[in-house]
């Protein structure tokens, strides 16, 4: 019989590992002689936000303490309610690569607005660790007719922010026409209403500027380093090996490259999309 490796038996003779506990357990041991938040006969607690069931057994998954015996519906709302950031995500689900789940995962963490699954709908799940109960996520047949939709419902918002821009100007004009006591008197809601003109003129200015963005390493590619990711945009990933389709970097306004200064010509899939999105987070929201 081969003689264990001294490494491996100094270890297994240590005191380690000793990890944090993770999560909490059932709410009558973390909160005890505290009301339950789901009891609906005493209204002045209750909050339906909380889950009986995670209550009774506690809280172990990945969520952000503040989350902790939520509904899996009420996180869902609270991360559209604060906002998400304007960087989506698209990824090509060809060849039904294990780093689609790690990749939906890294778009949660980062909070992207949308995560866009290209092909078959059925995806590799396995990596998400069901991050993506919190996640909006679409699925498109095509690479096509996802970059059809995305720019269509850019479009879309636009109209819809100059529309309001328009209803402003109009208020802002009857304001300008009333007497100057009543002007004296409004004056607050002249401010607020300049104040969101400016705010929907920005947006539109992002929209606007609004870029796809093949992640991939081929010629004519610009490194990541330099690149200026811009407010809005739309990210592409590939799969594990091939990389993006043609008619991807076909489509797509810039692509972009995660410099190797290794022997190996690129990172894993995975890892790639979470260097991108973490670049456009330390660009727009550190």
């Amino acid at each position: 019989m081969r003689e264990p490796n001294p490494i491996t038996m100094a270890a297994m003779q240590s005191d380690e590992p000793v990890f944090r506990e993770v999560g909490v357990g059932p709410w009558s041991q973390t909160h005890p002689n505290t009301p339950r938040p789901d009891d609906m006969g005493d209204p002045a607690n209750y909050d339906p936000r909380f889950d009986t069931v995670l209550l009774d057994e506690g809280d172990r998954r990945n969520v952000l303490d503040n989350y902790r015996y939520w509904k899996v519906s009420a996180i869902k709302d609270d991360l559209d309610r604060a906002g998400r950031h304007s960087f989506e995500v698209a990824i090509e689900n060809w060849t039904h690569d294990f780093n689609i789940g790690s990749m939906v995962r890294t778009a949660n963490a980062f909070a992207a607005a949308k995560v866009h699954i290209v092909g078959p709908h059925k995806w590799n799940r396995k990596g998400a660790l069901m991050t993506e109960l919190y996640q909006r996520i679409e699925h498109h047949p095509t690479i096509e007719e996802l970059i059809h939709d995305w720019r269509g419902e850019l479009a879309a918002c636009i109209s819809r922010m100059q529309a309001e821009q328009m209803h402003i100007m109009q208020e802002l004009h009857r304001f300008l026409s009333a007497e100057e006591t009543a002007r004296g008197l409004l004056a607050h809601r002249r401010l607020l209403l300049e104040s969101r003109y400016a705010e929907l003129q920005e947006n539109i200015d992002e929209a606007r500027s609004a870029r796809i963005i093949a992640m991939d390493i081929v010629p004519g590619a610009v490194p990541i380093e330099t690149y200026r990711f811009p407010k809005r945009c739309l990210m592409l990933f590939g799969a594990e090996g091939p990389g993006l389709s043609e008619k991807a970097l076909e489509l797509a306004d810039d692509v972009v490259f995660i410099s190797q200064f290794g022997s190996v010509r690129s990172i894993n899939a995975g890892a790639a999309a979470a260097v991108s999105m973490h670049a456009w987070i330390a660009q727009h929201a550190a």
